[in-house]
């Protein structure tokens, strides 16, 4: 395949398409960078080759159309002398000078409408470049962006799985039982608290009422003397 139908194969190329169907899209931007590059360089050093000849053509018409008009005045000279012999040996020299001058010129037109055409393909196969290098990039934000996606969705995966959800079972369950502890040592508190209060007001009692019996006794002894 000739550097000209690649070059055109690449132009024609829906990348879209060729990155839906790749399994892995960013390898293949690559290779298709890769290829773009190459292809770019073949096309501008191809052209440089044809430029160089097509100069080298020009150069060769302004001999070819001089021995043309070398040939045309010797065949004319031929005529004068009489020489009718030397004039036709003129004019086939001359033949043969016009036809390489028209073969010159053909090769000129062809070599400008390869280096026309391959400046217009350079031009759009650069723009396509740029087109994948935007695309490469995208696509490269994406693949962090989805990673990152991802990783938020495992973190919330974990948080809300069941895993989790026993853990935190554990936790409320410990606090329930420090709860119920802390309960348990608060009454502990509470009752030796009041088996001491009621020692200690059964002791006041007790003088309350032994001062009480000896205050009632002061009070009948008199009367039973009395009588």
């Amino acid at each position: 395949m000739s550097i000209f139908r690649r070059g055109k194969d690449i132009i024609n190329s829906n990348i879209n398409a060729m990155l839906d169907k790749a399994e892995d899209p960013e390898k293949m931007i690559k290779l298709m960078m890769q290829e773009l590059e190459e292809t770019l360089v073949d096309l501008k050093s191809s052209i440089a080759a044809k430029m160089a000849a097509r100069t080298q053509n020009q150069k060769d018409i302004t001999i070819f159309e001089g021995r043309v008009k070398r040939w045309a005045e010797r065949s004319e000279m031929a005529v004068e002398k009489g020489r009718d012999d030397l004039a036709k040996e003129a004019l086939i020299e001359k033949k043969k000078a016009t036809d390489d001058l028209d073969a010159i010129k053909r090769d000129i037109d062809h070599l400008t409408q390869i280096i026309e055409e391959s400046k217009s393909n350079i031009l759009a196969l650069e723009d396509k470049l740029q087109t994948v290098v935007q695309k490469h990039k995208l696509l490269i934000q994406r693949a962090i962006h989805a990673k990152e996606r991802k990783e938020v969705n495992t973190s919330i995966r974990h948080a809300t799985g069941a895993e989790a959800m026993v853990r935190f079972n554990e936790f409320e369950n410990k606090i329930e039982r420090m709860e119920a502890e802390a309960d348990m040592s608060a009454v502990g508190k509470s009752d030796l608290e009041s088996e001491f209060a009621k020692m200690e007001s059964g002791k006041d009692v007790d003088a309350e009422l032994d001062a009480l019996k000896k205050s009632m006794k002061k009070t009948t002894a008199p009367k039973a003397e009395n009588k």
